[in-house]
């Protein structure tokens, strides 16, 4: 059995819509259904221990592409730290999660929540999503992830609320995957934070420097690999 993963904001723990043809008529042949160019936003986080560019999807997850870059452009991110590393012994290595944000400190109200069943995000490698206590309660908190953890993506048919609803994810890394393997292999502390958390704090924390928009991600080095957008979850 896979375990629970908690992703709380605070400190103390933290679309593909399938068209419905009208009755009688055909579904039109695959070749004739538009395909929705996806706007992307590129966001670079520069940090102590390097820049990881990000790959928003500003048309599958608007509301919380939108929360995030309230943030970035009122520099609420410039000092901010990455401060978690969760790492799971289980699946394919290196596998969880880095978290980093502003711990509840000068947040701006929450955003409503979109489940990956509603946007198509999964939780691959790279993703990257909000942190939150309950659905619908996410403000500056957020997620990378280090391998593969669709526990994460909404369960619709779940009877567990939270469960149910899961993450909502809204982007993925698209260059700086080693600057985030580097932060999550830093140091943490036996001692620090609470419950399923304890263990996971990066001590000492790394400082997001600044977060500011790009027009468009570098160009890969052709020594480092850069991780593709992942792919929709099947519909």
């Amino acid at each position: 059995m896979v375990p629970a993963i908690r992703l709380l904001a605070a400190p103390l723990v933290i679309a593909f819509s399938a068209a419905v043809p009208a009755l009688g008529q055909d579904s039109p042949p695959a070749s004739a259904v538009a395909t929705v160019p996806v706007e992307h936003v590129y966001v670079a986080l520069t940090t102590s221990a390097g820049v990881i560019v990000l790959d928003l999807d500003k048309t599958h997850a608007p509301l919380t592409v939108a929360n995030f870059l309230k943030y970035v452009d009122g520099k609420r991110f410039d000092g901010a730290n990455f401060y978690r590393a969760m790492h799971l012994d289980w699946g394919d290595q290196p596998n969880g999660l880095l978290q980093g944000g502003l711990q509840g400190v000068n947040v701006l109200p929450p955003v409503a929540h979109e489940p990956t069943s509603a946007t198509g995000i999964s939780h691959k490698a790279g993703t990257i999503s909000m942190a939150r206590f309950a659905p619908g309660s996410a403000t500056a908190d957020f997620t990378i992830m280090l391998g593969d953890i669709p526990s994460l993506d909404a369960k619709p048919d779940s009877d567990n609320p939270d469960l149910k609803a899961g993450f909502a994810a809204f982007g993925h890394v698209v260059s700086g995957m080693d600057v985030v393997r580097k932060i999550w292999d830093e140091p943490r502390s036996p001692t620090k934070g609470d419950g399923v958390m304890k263990g996971q704090m990066l001590d000492p924390m790394v400082k997001i420097v600044s977060a500011r928009r790009m027009a468009a991600p570098p160009a890969p080095s052709p020594s480092v690999p850069t991780l593709p957008a992942p792919a929709p979850i099947a519909r």
